[in-house]
């Protein structure tokens, strides 16, 4: 093999890369098991309770104080702190640990309206209704529906004089202005909001206290997915997500002022000696709870608010100074009060909030910190640290300006001076506050005014003149970036986007165990069956394809890891299904090795032409699973998009290892020339051998099956139709555990029924003891902010009149509640449910293209690709008809959702797989016998490649079989899709894909009088 060098050096730096990836697990598992013993010990002495809510509160503060410590260091390399770890180790997804998805959707008709001012233009609102409506059955972004919308009801109007009203688009925009310049200016403007939300929310998540929560952007639809494992307040976090930003003016007390530095000197005396008087740290915990009463003012449910814990040990300097460093020579500004690490902002501020020590401040100064890290004074380098500010509300509490009276905002460097300066513009009413607030800050020897932002500091400009324009500049040691990330901050006041959540799930931690452990169990099974296999088929070279497998799955877990890919149950369905597909490499070169040694070869040489000639089939079988992965990449959203990146890394590893790293084992082994090596055994020996069937012969026959089980199918969808999930027709999903009572699926339904108002649910029993899922669209579509709540409310009471009749609420609505309770939970709004519809058939469609052209371009023909995508075609409408024909039949869910979508693709890309085995077969056959008839070397192709495909059908059908059986119900469905889909993709390959791509192809030459027996029997002898 050439290139052996670099494939060991690949192969050796892989492994490093691997095992310092898994290496990191441990010093991560150190920390998190001292948080464990720190939370199980601070709330020892609570309630049964209180005690369950308040350990996870007090593992997530634990944690968090560790974020930024140094936990791991590799010498003379780099050392890490807690969070960097964790963020490069593999993450479970919420089906798998629990937890909480929401897809948000950013409001842009609220922003055109701003930018128009609120415009109350009839024309403009009509436009802008029709956009409205049209977003929640098209997939085009808002924008471009309001222009579309605009153009069928406009008129002679033109859309220019609508914004000249808006003073920051006036450089841009004018009343000449033609309206696709003017849409394009409000495109540019709603990117960059959507884009500074969406940082802005990645921001705010880390305030939540979630370990390794994931959010990304869909900027193409103006999405933004966010999963947060391990919430266990989900109110609080709708309410975190959909709350638009607050931005702030506030005037600045300062370290000089009398009495500031002095309260801080006496506070830190105060707490030395009431924490005085022990050797050992102490802790304090304080616990607010907040109480539900019944009409009569009776307790009957208690929830804790917030822990505050305090802890520290007496010594000469005192427990505040320990932790902040005051700024006693103004160095970093005299707005800046001190500075601490960001894990000691909590126990300073649970310190300066003791009331004892709380009364030696003013009484209006407010606390608050800086939103970055500080930069050091003298090297200008980012830090650490982050610096306390004390904010001077005006009379009544609140800030002294908001953020609303901000028109434009941009950052520039100083042409004079080359330093970065961000300007600012107000308006008419914010111009006058501005002048009076700079006029007092300017006077008060030139004071700082706070910029914040969601209550944090993200600047303290010093105001040197009066600015009565409302035009002003604020300067700092800003870089490019960093004053341009400010000006976009700034322009929040002036762009307001709402977020409306639009899709979301939530799952409890007992079904997130349930399902890994039925993962894990399928993922051991199916592993230990395809190696058994390996080894009884193929002997020797059994042995090299397990090691190659073992290595294979080391690299995907390892990789990501690397990625910081959040596993979900599909993502682990496409490891299983990538070991039972890894193989197909392994088996198309050993059975071509097989083939070279009995045409008398010696080993060396057989083992060489083997694998020269796979290679050619190899890469084009997995270039079209991964033509159909990236397409799935593209369009699927969360847990598929997952799905899709563990496929793709799992083929790219599997070529590696069971291609170039198996011919090196193989290669290294048989270097010894007294060395041997099988790919046989006595049971495999002559196995598929003399076969000489006429499958082309039999096309007629198959046309007629495949046909009626497509009519069927047809009559089906027609007439039962499917059983959509939310996913694709939008609405609410529970899984309900109901406990001590025998509830009847039709009983549930009828209670159901008359709680959601007559609009009767499907409830369906789940294979876990006494849990149903229940869907509805009762109040789907309804623009009520608090529907959800009615719809939980609607379940709660019909179930309770089910049940009993004396379920508690809040245990009822907690994923990880006790008793009859909602286990996990999903909404899907009609806007999402129309998006996921087009992407699955865009993704479809665009997979069936991909392969179309790439099979074209590979095989020089249209017949070829014609004949693969009939075939892809027939096992796409054969899957789909037997879920329409069986769903409500089979003891298990067929709904159609984004799962069954990726299985369909999945599907699709296995199939063509196989199909192009077969067809690679075909044209090196048509090329060596040229004295025969189409038919006789189609037919004799088919036949040497029957061993492969029924090897890899097999392998890849134990390990499906097995999560078939063992995956769990949130998945049963999904690996039907790939059972029936695996059999049917084998079938077509041969009864269908051929047979066509034989009857759209001519006679390829002049048939000649001898015919290729010898060459043909010396071909049924190589399939032995």
């Amino acid at each position: 093999m050439q290139g052996k060098g670099v494939v060991k050096f690949f192969l050796v730096v892989m492994t490093i890369v691997t095992l310092v990836q898994y290496f990191f697990i441990l010093p991560t598992q150190k920390v998190e098991k001292a948080a464990e013993e720190y939370a199980r010990t601070s709330t020892s002495n609570l309630s049964e309770d209180l005690q369950k809510t308040a350990f996870k509160m007090k593992r997530a503060e634990f944690l968090d104080s560790m974020s930024s410590e140094e936990v791991f260091k590799i010498p003379l390399l780099k050392s890490y702190t807690y969070q960097e770890l964790k963020s490069q180790q593999l993450a479970l997804g919420l089906d798998l640990k629990g937890g909480m998805s929401v897809v948000l959707q950013v409001d842009l008709r609220q922003f055109i309206r701003a930018l128009a001012n609120d415009s109350k233009d009839p024309t403009f609102e009509e436009a802008l209704n029709r956009a409205s409506q049209a977003q929640k059955t098209e997939q085009a972004d808002f924008v471009s529906l309001f222009f579309d919308a605009w153009n069928e009801v406009k008129g002679d109007k033109k859309l220019a004089p609508i914004f000249t009203r808006n003073e920051a688009l006036r450089d841009e925009i004018n009343y000449e202005t033609g309206d696709g310049e003017v849409v394009r200016v409000i495109r540019a403007k709603a990117d960059e909001t959507v884009d500074l939300t969406f940082k802005l929310l990645k921001e705010r998540i880390d305030k939540l206290g979630v370990t390794q929560p994931n959010v990304s952007l869909d900027a193409s639809r103006d999405l933004i997915i966010v999963e947060l494992p391990g919430i266990d307040n989900p109110e609080r976090a709708r309410t975190f997500l959909e709350a638009a930003a607050k931005l702030e003016f506030y005037n600045v007390f300062r370290i000089s002022d009398p009495g500031v530095q002095q309260a801080f000197i006496e506070a830190n005396q105060r707490l030395a000696q009431t924490m005085s008087g022990s050797s050992v740290d102490r802790e304090i915990l304080r616990i607010d709870t907040t109480f539900a009463t019944d009409s009569l003012g009776n307790v009957i449910a208690g929830e804790i608010t917030s822990i505050d814990t305090i802890y520290g040990s007496a010594s000469q300097s005192g427990p505040l100074f320990e932790a902040l460093t005051l700024n006693t020579t103004g160095a970093q500004g005299l707005a800046v009060l001190g500075f601490a690490k960001k894990n000691q902002r909590r126990y300073i501020d649970s310190l300066l909030a003791k009331p004892d020590v709380k009364s030696l401040f003013p009484r209006d100064m407010v606390l608050r910190w800086g939103k970055d890290p500080m930069k050091d004074f003298e090297t200008n380098e980012v830090t650490d640290n982050y610096e306390l500010y004390a904010l001077k509300p005006s009379r009544d509490g609140k800030a002294a300006m908001t953020g609303d009276h901000v028109v434009d905002a941009s950052a520039n460097p100083d042409p004079q001076t080359n330093e970065v300066a961000v300007s600012l513009k107000m308006d008419n009413t914010g111009a006058k506050i501005w002048g009076q607030l700079t006029t007092e800050a300017a006077q008060d020897n030139n004071r700082e005014i706070a910029i914040v932002l969601d209550d944090e500091v993200v600047s303290a400009p010093r105001v040197i003149n009066p600015i009565l324009t409302g035009d002003s500049q604020i300067t700092g040691s800003f870089s490019i970036q960093e004053g341009k990330d400010l000006a976009n901050i700034l322009q929040i006041g002036k762009l307001p986007t709402d977020t409306e959540i639009i899709q979301e799930s939530l799952v409890g931690p007992s079904l997130g165990e349930e399902n890994i452990r039925n993962s894990t169990i399928a993922l051991t099974i199916g592993f230990v069956l395809v190696l058994l296999f390996m080894i009884a088929y193929y002997g020797g070279g059994g042995i090299v394809s397990i090691l190659a497998l073992i290595l294979n799955i080391f690299f995907i877990f390892g990789a990501l890891a690397s990625y910081g890919t959040v596993l979900t149950l599909p993502g682990i369905a496409g490891i299983v299904l990538t070991i039972g597909m890894a193989v197909d490499a392994n088996v198309i070169i050993y059975e071509r090795i097989r083939e070279e040694l009995r045409e008398g070869k010696s080993l060396l040489m057989a083992v060489s032409d083997g694998f020269q000639n796979s290679y050619s089939a190899i890469i084009d079988a997995n270039v079209t699973t991964l033509l159909t992965a990236f397409v799935l990449a593209y369009f699927g959203l969360g847990p598929i998009k997952g799905f899709a990146v563990v496929l793709i890394i799992g083929v790219l590893s599997s070529l590696f290892t069971a291609v170039l790293v198996g011919r090196l084992m193989i290669d290294q082994w048989l270097k010894n020339k007294d060395r041997s090596m099988s790919f046989s055994t006595g049971l495999s020996k002559n196995a598929f051998a003399d076969l000489s069937i006429d499958w082309l012969g039999k096309r007629k026959m198959a046309y007629i099956i495949s046909g009626a089980i497509i009519l069927a199918g047809l009559v089906s969808m027609a007439t039962r139709g499917f059983e959509l999930g939310v996913d694709f027709k939008g609405g609410y999903s529970y899984n309900v555990t109901i406990e001590g009572a025998e509830v009847e699926a039709s009983a549930l339904r009828s209670a159901l029924t008359e709680a959601f108002e007559g609009n009767e649910p499907i409830v369906k029993s789940v294979d876990t003891e006494n849990t149903y899922n229940v869907v509805t669209d009762y109040l789907v579509e309804s623009t009520d902010d608090d529907a959800d709540k009615k719809v939980m409310m609607a379940l709660y009471n019909g179930v309770n009149s089910i049940a009993g009749g004396n379920i508690d609420l809040e245990q009822f609505k907690a994923p990880d509640g006790n008793g009859t309770h909602v286990e996990s939970s999903s909404k899907v709004g009609p806007t999402i449910a129309d998006d996921i519809k087009s992407s699955a058939f865009y993704a479809a469609t665009f997979a069936l293209l991909l392969i179309f052209l790439y099979i074209f371009i590979r095989f020089s023909k249209w017949q070829y690709s014609l004949g693969a995508v009939a075939a892809l075609f027939h096992d796409t409408l054969v899957v789909m008809g037997i879920f329409s024909i069986f769903h409500g039949i089979l003891p298990f869910s067929l709904e159609i959702d984004q799962a069954f979508i990726a299985a369909i693709l999945t599907v699709i890309g296995y199939s063509i797989n196989d199909t192009v085995v077969v067809f690679d077969r075909i044209r090196e056959f048509l090329n060596n016998y040229t004295k025969s008839s189409k038919e006789e070397v189609i037919n004799s192709a088919v036949n040497s490649t029957v061993s492969r495909t029924i090897i890899t059908s097999l392998t890849t059908l134990f390990v499906v079989a097995i999560l078939f059986f063992f995956g769990g119900a949130s998945i049963r469905g999904f690996a039907f899709a790939l059972l029936v889909g695996i059999l049917v993709g084998t079938y077509s390959s041969i009864f269908v894909a051929t047979p066509i791509m034989s009857d759209l192809t001519g006679e390829l030459r002049a048939k000649d009088t001898k015919s290729d027996k010898k060459g043909f029997s010396k071909a049924a002898e190589s399939a032995r």
